[in-house]
Parts: C-alpha cells; sequence; structure tokens
C-alpha cells in the first residue's frame, strides 16, 4: 500500500517541475513512489530460491537492500522512475533478420551506444536540477548500475505493469523503453500504481524459443537467451544450443510477439542508432572480427561487456544453427583451434551439427 499523504501546494508544484524537466530532458515519462516493495521483496525470494537466477549471484548478494530502498540509500523516502524509448526507427526489420539464418540477430536494446551512459547522464542533469531547486536534497541515480528493483518501481510509479514476460508494459508504449530511478528524500506524491493488462494473452509465453517463461510472470533465467548469450561465462548447455537459432546477443521474441508493442514508438535518441550494421550484419563477417576489432566495433556499445570470448562463442552456435554453406564451414573451421577452449567447444560443435564426419573435440 502507498503512505498516505497530505496534499502539499508546494511538493504538488515540485512533482509537476520535474516531469516537465524530465520532458525537456527526453524521458517520455517520470513517475514517483514511496518504497514499500514488500510484494516485490517476496517475489524476488521466491525466484531466487527457486535457483531461476542461475550464475547472476549479484542477485542475492546484496540481500534486502536491493528490495528495500533505505538500506541501499538510507533515508530515502521517494523514488522517482522515468522511462526512454529506445526502438531505433532505421533498423532492419527484427523478424526479417530472425527469419535469415545468415544474419546475425541483436537485441534492439544494444544497437546504438550504451543506454547506461546516455540515460545515466540525462538522470544526473535531472538530479542535480532537483537539487537546486530544493536548495539541496539529496539524491542518487540508478540506471541497472546498482542492486535495484527497477520493475515494481515503475510499476508502482505509474509507469507500466509487469507483463507476463517480465518486461515493463504501458498501454501507450509497449515495452521498448529503458528504466532509470533516482533515490532521494524528499517525500513526493506518490502516482497510481499501474494496472495489469495482460488479460488472457499468452504470446510471449508461446513464443519464447526456449520456454524459459515457465508460467505468467514467473522467468527461468537459466533458460533465457539473453541469459545464455550475455550473461553466462562458460559453456552453453547443449539442448539449448538449437533453440538459439541465430540470436547472438539477447532476445526480443517477447516483445515482438506482444499485442501491446502495436503502441510502441521510435526512438528520438540518435545514440540509440544502430552501428556497424549491426541491425543486421552476417554471421561470418562477424565471426571474422579479431579481438581489437571487437573492441573497435563496440566501442561505447553495452555488446562490450561480453568479450571477444565469448562473442565468438555465441556467434559459432548460431552458425552451428545456420545452413552448411561452404562460407560458414569455411569460417567455423578457421577457428576450429582457436586458443579459446571455450570458443573452440562451440566450434566443433557447430561442424558437428553440419557433417557426421567432423573430428571429434581435441
Amino acid at each position: 500500500m502507498h503512505t498516505i499523504q497530505r496534499e502539499n501546494p508546494r511538493v504538488g508544484r515540485l512533482a509537476a517541475d520535474i516531469r516537465r524537466w524530465g520532458q525537456e530532458l527526453g524521458f517520455q515519462q517520470v513517475g514517483f513512489t514511496d518504497i514499500d516493495l514488500t510484494e516485490a521483496e517476496s517475489r524476488l525470494f521466491t525466484w531466487l530460491g527457486l535457483q531461476r537466477h542461475g550464475e547472476m549471484s549479484y542477485m542475492e548478494k546484496h540481500g534486502t537492500r536491493r528490495s528495500r530502498p533505505d538500506e541501499l540509500v538510507p533515508g530515502t523516502r521517494s523514488v522517482i522512475s522515468a522511462r526512454m524509448d529506445y526502438l531505433p526507427p532505421y533498423a532492419a526489420d527484427s523478424q526479417d533478420v530472425l527469419n535469415d539464418p545468415a544474419l546475425g540477430f541483436v537485441a534492439r536494446y544494444a544497437l546504438g551506444r550504451d543506454y547506461h551512459k546516455v540515460f545515466r547522464q540525462r538522470l544526473q542533469r535531472l538530479a542535480n536540477r532537483i537539487q537546486t531547486a530544493t536548495n539541496g536534497c539529496r539524491t542518487r541515480v540508478f540506471c541497472d548500475s546498482a542492486p535495484v528493483l527497477e520493475k515494481p518501481l515503475a510499476e508502482r510509479a505509474g509507469l507500466g505493469w509487469v507483463g507476463k514476460h517480465t518486461n515493463l508494459l504501458n498501454r501507450t508504449a509497449g515495452s521498448w523503453f529503458f528504466l532509470g530511478e533516482i533515490y532521494t528524500d524528499l517525500c513526493l506524491p506518490c502516482d497510481t500504481p499501474a494496472t495489469n493488462h495482460c488479460g488472457s494473452c499468452q504470446a510471449c509465453i508461446d513464443i519464447c524459443p526456449t520456454r524459459a517463461i515457465v508460467a505468467p510472470y514467473e522467468l527461468d533465467s537459466r533458460r533465457c537467451i539473453a541469459y545464455l548469450t550475455i550473461e553466462l561465462k562458460g559453456s552453453i548447455p547443449l539442448a539449448l544450443r538449437p533453440l538459439i537459432g541465430n540470436r547472438i546477443f539477447g532476445c526480443d521474441d517477447c516483445q515482438l510477439v506482444c499485442p501491446w508493442n502495436r503502441f510502441a514508438r521510435a526512438t528520438r535518441e540518435n545514440d540509440f542508432a544502430p552501428r556497424h550494421r549491426l541491425d543486421a550484419q552476417t554471421l561470418t563477417t562477424l565471426f571474422r572480427w579479431t579481438e581489437d576489432e571487437f573492441l573497435r566495433n563496440t566501442e561505447g556499445s553495452a555488446i562490450r561487456r561480453l568479450g571477444h570470448e565469448r562473442w565468438l562463442r555465441n556467434i559459432a552456435v548460431a552458425l552451428g544453427n545456420t545452413g552448411g554453406a561452404d562460407a560458414v564451414i569455411t569460417a567455423l573451421k578457421q577457428r576450429a583451434h582457436d586458443p579459446s577452449p571455450l570458443v573452440r567447444e562451440h566450434v566443433h560443435w557447430a561442424l558437428a551439427r553440419h557433417s557426421r564426419d567432423t573430428e571429434p573435440l581435441a
């Protein structure tokens, strides 16, 4: 339950100013909530107890600081939640890329500049303006950079509801947006929490290639392609490799099929425009990148955190799932003796998919 607050004209004006300043800075929506995340905390610990976070140990190591904002930042009384659209208007059609096994699919959020940098800088500018207007209130800015339950906070702040795929959905904007927060010691008026509008639809559950959405509103990260291609450090489980298709960094299937995304709007941020043709680049081209080329071509991108080794691992799996064209076999054989055991393992698996006569893994 939201805390009951008396109407304060000065606070109301400040809240209206914050929304206006947020829009001026490029946010599509700004909302306010208190710090009561009791229900979300219960769901979080149930999820952790089922080990559905896989190797993401950071999800549990902070204990209740993730679900209790005033433990993470003492003195926090309100959270300002903001969202920013990221769907690039001129990127190749996602479904066309997914339907062409010769191409590598990169989640649309990662095609341009690292959103952490763009979003955090804007949030900090908003926080600075709030501090100036209030003669020095305390603020701390987050954008997927600390133990914060951003989706439950955004839901309580009226920005949308957590859908069956566990992403945040908005009735007029779909789900193609980033979230960020400002923790503050101000006591701001709470917005009305968003209500759920998923209804009986389960398109996201049905489309998931690896069946990672094990039940409505329940995601097993260990089966999620985003986790497998980004978070997982070691070998991708054998049974899941064929299901990954040509997805080499993340997966957008549950968003692509969601009916609410017919209302999604393209971003106005040039920083989120595709770089180096990553919206529709061939797998063989990407597989030829040296480590220097990888670092150069992913400078300022969220993809860089993956590292060259796991980049090659992911592409090797995708090449194993495409047709056995000469160019594909040649590309794989050129890395059959890669210095990395992780890369070699996935390359040999891919070659074995194309020929029963491939030499076994050394």
